[in-house]
């Protein structure tokens, strides 16, 4: 089904409206995915806030000039399917690598985030990325771990001396 114009411009305003406020961004051929498998991807993305849009590499050209992933131009050939993680930079990768693990038809061709564009290979390390929730209690924890520390320094001498009383009345009652 070809698109008009107008259904082209609006394509690609859509997509560059994503691209301006994704976090990350995944490129991937999905040449031999059935239409129900791309229909699995597509609900996973949609329970996890990613966009996601099997777009003409023209328009996905054009839809990311000017945005911060305009370095996925290189990548943008053959079929592809555009992933861009609105609000947890790691989970279009975790969506993307769960669904390649158990199809081997989707091959990553690029990541990229905050304007540099990555090879397939570090699809894994985008989605090794902490969630918005982890984040904040490793550094949550982080921030924690002195003050624990400090309390622990300060109760240790009362608690040593609980303990030599302790261990005297112990002798003396033996």
């Amino acid at each position: 089904m070809a698109l008009r114009l107008g259904d082209k411009k609006a394509l690609v305003a859509e997509v560059n409206e994503v691209a301006q406020r994704a976090l990350s961004a995944v490129a991937a051929e999905y040449r031999g995915l059935k239409a129900g498998q791309l229909d699995i991807l597509r609900k996973e993305a949609r329970d996890k806030g990613i966009y996601l849009h099997v777009v003409k590499n023209t328009l996905a050209s054009r839809a990311v000039a000017g945005t911060e992933f305009e370095c996925l131009q290189s990548a943008l050939t053959g079929p592809l399917i555009l992933g861009f993680s609105l609000e947890d930079p790691g989970a279009v990768g975790r969506v993307i690598k769960d669904f390649a693990k158990a199809n081997e038809k989707l091959v990553v061709k690029a990541v990229a985030v905050g304007g540099t564009l990555y090879g397939a290979a570090d699809l894994d390390r985008l989605a090794s990325l902490p969630t918005k929730e982890q984040a904040l209690s490793m550094l949550l924890g982080t921030m924690q771990a002195p003050i624990s520390t400090f309390v622990r320094t300060l109760a240790e001498p009362t608690a040593q001396f609980v303990r030599v009383v302790q261990a005297v009345a112990d002798k003396q009652a033996a």
